[in-house]
């Protein structure tokens, strides 16, 4: 994980291999990690991840979101072992037996490499998401109430932490005390778009509220100077 006390986790959504080995490049001295998604994992596989994680020399979080059967999630878990991944995601909606299922299968990732366990961390309500959304669903409670049950179901289930959206960092972090881990998407500094998410706030206000770790993507990455907007946010 992180050792260099950077809680910026930069999100690079792409396809484009070249574009993220540049992107790594400039990066490497101004943010704690990297996170790479479904976009550069479908168009360019697990030694494409390994090859980032071996360049960048920093830990990657990949944010894979699975979602499936137990047992197929186990599994899907037990292929990343080739990756040097140190966190990884799940959906909470996947329920208690996939959620213990993915924490086990960790375990055999880390007994097959002799290296620390990646951690795994619950999705809870994506960030795209507002009140609207989720009761076309069929959820009727509010986005609070949901987020806080499948948080504690994350918990009991073993999971190492969650990814919340900023609204739900201070409710979270009172419910499941301080060694849960919190990773909060929607993190835009003040002026900036919002983009597609619709719970955002500032990275002072996450991590002052008790944040882990803030996954940032277009306004480091889509920056004129990317490594300025990093640090300009650590900064901050």
């Amino acid at each position: 994980m992180p050792s260099n006390n950077n809680p910026i986790i930069c999100a690079i959504d792409t396809t484009d291999m070249y574009q993220t080995a540049q992107l790594v490049g400039q990066l490497a001295d101004s943010v704690g990690a990297f996170k790479l998604g479904l976009e550069f994992f479908t168009a360019n596989g697990a030694e494409s991840v390994q090859h980032i994680a071996i360049g960048s020399q920093l830990p990657i979080f990949l944010d894979l979101k699975f979602h499936d059967i137990p047992n197929t999630v186990a599994g899907a878990i037990r292929a990343t072992a080739g990756i040097d991944a140190f966190m990884m995601t799940v959906h909470t909606a996947g329920g208690k037996a996939m959620l213990r299922a993915a924490v086990d299968a960790s375990m055999e990732v880390a007994a097959m490499t002799g290296k620390e366990r990646p951690l795994i961390v619950g999705v809870t309500v994506l960030t795209s998401f507002d009140r609207d959304d989720l009761a076309a669903t069929g959820i009727t409670d509010t986005m609070q109430d949901q987020v806080m049950r499948l948080a504690d179901l994350a918990q009991q289930s073993g999971l190492d932490g969650v990814v919340c959206s900023p609204h739900e960092i201070a409710l979270l972090r009172r419910q499941c005390g301080a060694e849960f881990k919190l990773i909060v998407p929607g993190i835009r500094p003040a002026g900036s778009d919002t983009g597609d998410q619709k719970r955002v706030t500032t990275p002072q206000e996450a991590l002052a509220n008790g944040a882990d770790y803030l996954v940032i993507g277009r306004p480091i990455t889509a920056a004129p100077d990317a490594r300025e907007a990093a640090l300009n946010i650590l900064r901050e």
